[in-house]
């Protein structure tokens, strides 16, 4: 696999041969390579150039969700992130979702699958440029690729429909839409239904959405808006 040389990619793990063999099959395929012994180092090192993160979850110091969460929630840092660990069950999963990770491998792991995973989050990362791949406010996140929402830290399971009003909500907070605009964005010309199915499937939603669900707000006489 031959990629462009201008995308440059930042290995952070504490484990020295794992560095070594990233960086050195990262930089076969074609990438610019820079690694970190610990989150600490890493967040010395990365600078706009860096197009993607591989990220280690256990280090000592700071933790790798803990570096993302960082970039996420402080530093309002967008770079693609992959975690790499051990830790593979569904809860730690979400978490790496939850703090803002892009993908997720789970040690041990094989060479190949990590440049196919680094390839689809790269190609995934230019296609958000018009149109982000993960929408996230507070403690809602929606990823629109996988479907999937986390609200503080805990993936709920929405309908289609649902998880279409969420994303236009999220891509346009504070602006109010009609029930007819809500059908025309979400439904796109599927047969007729009327403006009481919308406040069903609102009202279904900010159930799901528990106390966050309370930030969907319905302006009289005019529409719903997220706030």
């Amino acid at each position: 696999m031959t990629m462009n040389n201008t995308k440059h990619i930042l290995v952070v793990d504490d484990e020295i041969d794992l560095r070594e063999i990233l960086q050195c099959n990262l930089e076969n395929a074609g990438y610019i390579v820079d690694t970190a012994v610990s989150a600490e180092e890493a967040l010395t090192l990365l600078s706009p150039q860096h197009d993607l993160i591989l990220l280690d979850v256990m280090m000592g110091g700071m933790s790798g969700y803990k570096m993302a969460e960082r970039l996420r929630k402080v530093e309002k840092n967008h770079i693609p992130i992959i975690f790499l660990t051990a830790k593979d069950t569904e809860n730690d999963i979400l978490t790496g979702f939850s703090v803002g990770g892009d993908d997720y491998i789970s040690k041990p792991f094989s060479l190949q699958e990590v440049l196919a995973r680094v390839s689809a989050v790269l190609r995934r990362a230019e296609m958000a440029k018009a149109a982000p791949a993960v929408l996230s406010e507070d403690s809602i996140l929606l990823d629109t690729l996988r479907k999937i929402v986390v609200v503080n830290q805990q993936a709920i399971r929405l309908s289609p429909k649902e998880l279409g009003i969420l994303q236009l909500l999220l891509t346009h907070k504070g602006r109010v839409f009609s029930r007819d605009e809500i059908l025309a964005e979400v439904w796109r010309g599927e047969s007729y239904v009327g403006g009481r199915t919308i406040d069903v499937h609102i009202a279904n939603l900010r159930k799901k959405l528990g106390k966050e669900g309370e930030r969907i707000n319905n302006r009289q006489g005019y529409g719903y808006c997220l706030e």
